[in-house]
């Protein structure tokens, strides 16, 4: 357990950047299942749509540190293979 003022400090303030980091990780996860939801429903055009708004999403999750850049970059460049594999 902390005992010096500043460890006690040090774990309130990875408490409240975990609290942040978990809602934008949270975010991005929904933005991501929208868009799988699009590709299961075979709508082309609401895949396309719901893989726009992800990509943005996703890179301020990479400039925040949320994840990195090569993650991102991965599941962006899958998402659209199969968003384009698409009727």
């Amino acid at each position: 357990m902390a005992n010096t003022p500043q460890s006690k400090k040090r774990a309130r303030q990875n408490e409240k950047r975990f609290a942040v980091n978990k809602a934008r990780r949270s975010r991005i996860r929904t933005y991501l299942r929208m868009v799988e939801e699009a590709i299961a429903s075979g709508d082309k055009d609401a895949a396309t749509n719901a893989l726009r708004a992800a990509q943005p999403e996703l890179m301020r999750g990479v400039t925040k540190g949320v994840m990195h850049k090569n993650t991102a970059s991965r599941k962006m460049s899958r998402l659209s293979a199969r968003v384009n594999a698409i009727g």
